[in-house]
């Protein structure tokens, strides 16, 4: 069985962080979410992944590699335009071959693994099989109306009269019936393959779809609030760990990893919180469901359940919370007044001034 994982969009909801980085390579608690993908393929016995890549292909083949550093063998596949997910699997069929295969959208997060869906799929034999989960807003989502055995009946993306409360999630398992159902479908009004549209043909044209439903924790992290809320809940999982230096004025409490090479000076940090490699803090706060990157300062400031990129640097600002600071992002201390308290979504490079 093989992967085709799906890491070539823009993703416009977390713009300006998206302007100069893949959305999939933002980290959670530290590492990218395309990491956590791989590694769920890899856990599951699925070594041999393919890649859609698009305009920040460079940066994403950089990060991963070819895949052997997480166990994997990975072939990138360069989309020249976001034609829809059905598209993604036509422009990858030299790669997928005759083979099964699992699609999964590079930023999605899923807690738990697919291998018991993995599993089902090769017990049942379906033509497709997808995952859902119970969402409150179906309206958002593809749905998926089901027959009393679980088979998948109609499929409708954003429907104004939702059959269900079953949303369709980024994992889907195909057989190569699947190539045919593209082959059938046309562009959707809004120019693009739809993966949907070729799911309904195959239950149409009388192929079995099954399906399966997540009970535990899933998130698309394509907005600021969806990522800070993944990062909250990977942080409650980490095992703390004191593996940079920390003097004697300050105190760490609850679960924090201070990695390799980081300097705590002065300051307070209350967990769960990962202060990453070469970052140093200073006479600073350092709040709850917090992740700060490698090589940031963070001086005279405070901060909680956020996410500070790479070499950012935060210098007598707070409180700052639910924010995502980009990579070489620099905030200061105005000296404007009054003192508030301060929400950002920062993208790279920048320079914020912010009253005192």
């Amino acid at each position: 069985m093989k992967a085709l994982v799906l890491a070539g969009g823009i993703g416009s909801r977390l713009f300006p962080i998206t302007h100069t980085g893949a959305k999939q390579l933002i980290p959670v608690a530290n590492k990218p979410v395309l990491f956590y993908v791989i590694e769920t393929l890899v856990d599951a016995g699925v070594t041999d992944i393919g890649i859609v890549v698009g305009g920040t292909q460079a940066q994403v083949r950089e990060a991963v590699g070819d895949g052997s550093a997480m166990g994997a063998r990975v072939t990138y596949i360069y989309q020249e335009e976001p034609l829809g997910l059905a598209h993604a699997v036509l422009i990858a069929r030299d790669f997928l071959g005759d083979e099964d295969f699992v699609m999964y959208l590079g930023d999605n997060f899923i807690v738990g693994g697919i291998d018991a869906l993995l599993r089902k799929f090769h017990a049942e034999g379906p033509a497709a099989e997808i995952l859902l989960t119970r969402v409150d807003n179906p309206t958002d989502f593809g749905v998926a109306e089901l027959d009393a055995g679980g088979q998948v009946v109609r499929l409708e993306e954003k429907p104004k009269n939702p059959a269900s409360h079953l949303a369709v999630i980024g994992v889907y398992l195909f057989t190569p019936a699947v190539h045919e159902a593209i082959d059938a479908i046309k562009p959707s009004p809004r120019g693009e393959l739809e993966i949907v549209e070729a799911i309904q043909w195959l239950v149409n044209n009388g192929y079995p779809v099954g399906s399966a439903t997540v009970d535990g924790y899933w998130k698309d992290t394509g907005t600021v609030t969806d990522m800070l809320e993944v990062n909250r809940s990977v942080l409650e999982t980490l095992e703390p760990c004191t593996d940079g230096k920390v003097d004697e004025e300050s105190e760490i409490i609850g679960r924090v990893r201070i990695e390799r090479g980081a300097v705590v000076s002065q300051s307070r940090i209350v967990g769960p919180a990962v202060i990453g490699a070469g970052t140093v803090v200073r006479s600073s706060y350092i709040g709850p469901s917090t992740s700060i990157a490698e090589d940031c300062v963070i001086d005279t400031s405070q901060i909680e359940f956020s996410i500070v990129l790479n070499g950012a640097a935060i210098e007598g600002v707070g409180p700052i919370e639910g924010s995502l600071i980009g990579r070489e992002a620099h905030l200061t201390r105005s000296c404007l007044t009054p003192r508030a308290s301060h929400r950002f979504l920062i993208g790279d490079h920048c320079k914020v001034q912010v009253a005192p």
